[in-house]
């Protein structure tokens, strides 16, 4: 998180220029924000104290440039007295809080009603604690900005909420071993993740398998795999080892990789002796 020249927290994040839906959404808000202000008679300067960010990021904001956090839009609307009027919009900044590749994909997973992966050298991001995610991150080159770090961290925890559907998705995990024994982030990040998998395999429509070092080879050895499937009966899925790593819907292709996952899932550890495997690893640190 970033601090402004004054000492404040920052507000929020760069717009992507590139973002079409984000520029329109974050411009019509900060004319709302402007207009608010100036019918109520208050200096950016002032306005920024009375919210606690800096006249910086407050004319950010209202040029469109930056992208509130919610508490941001909170305080506006106390100090403006717009009666929630400024609050409700929060809806429309979260369309747009993240970056459009990953609200693109975030959609995709809320619509699915089955939930495929195959993750091979990191563990995948549905399951990823915000420490982890934010190490992998940080581990990036080129380096990320701690902007970036923290907005890509943000939006990868906020994919997590398909978690919390109802009704629920059935998701299936497989990840490889060499994948849970890698401390990413230091001992006590790496021990939270396990204990996160754990948490996430008790879940009555989420199966987590392991696929144990001892498998010399298998199906997934061209990389990892994901399929999500619909309620209308169509899919898309994607691979790494496939089709050149794009996605398609196909129902050709789509065979190919369900075929492959099909074959990774019975070659990797069941459910509970992958439970059992990373219990073993949590007692290891």
């Amino acid at each position: 998180m970033s601090v402004d020249s004054d000492g404040t927290e920052d507000a929020g994040w760069d717009v992507d220029p590139e973002d079409e839906q984000g520029v329109a959404v974050l411009a019509a808000l900060g004319r709302q924000l402007r207009a608010w202000r100036e019918e109520a008679g208050i200096r950016a300067a002032d306005f920024g104290t009375a919210v606690g960010y800096g006249e910086d990021l407050v004319r950010k904001v209202e040029a469109g440039k930056r992208i509130p956090r919610p508490e941001y839009l909170d305080k506006a609307d106390e100090v403006l007295r717009a009666g929630g009027k400024l609050a409700a919009m929060k809806a429309d900044v979260e369309q747009v809080r993240y970056p459009k590749k990953v609200r693109d994909l975030a959609k995709l997973e809320g619509r699915a009603v089955e939930i495929s992966v195959y993750s091979t050298h990191v563990i995948h991001g549905l399951v990823q604690t915000p420490d982890h995610a934010r190490a992998l991150f940080e581990m990036r080159q080129p380096a990320y900005s701690q902007d970036e770090v923290e907005r890509f961290t943000a939006a990868r925890v906020a994919r997590q909420s398909v978690f919390n559907r109802t009704p629920a998705p059935t998701v299936s995990f497989v990840h490889e071993a060499s994948a849970l024994r890698r401390p990413i982030g230091g001992t006590m990040v790496w021990r939270q993740q396990l204990e996160r998998l754990l948490e996430v395999g008790q879940l009555r429509n989420v199966s987590l398998q392991v696929m144990p070092n001892s498998r010399e080879a298998h199906a997934g050895m061209d990389g990892g795999i994901e399929i999500l499937k619909f309620a209308d009966g169509t899919a898309v899925g994607r691979s790494e080892g496939a089709f050149n790593g794009r996605p398609v819907s196909d129902p050709k292709h789509l065979r190919i990789l369900e075929l492959r996952y099909g074959i990774i899932r019975a070659e990797a550890l069941p459910p509970r002796e992958s439970r059992d495997f990373i219990e073993e690893l949590l007692g290891e640190t």
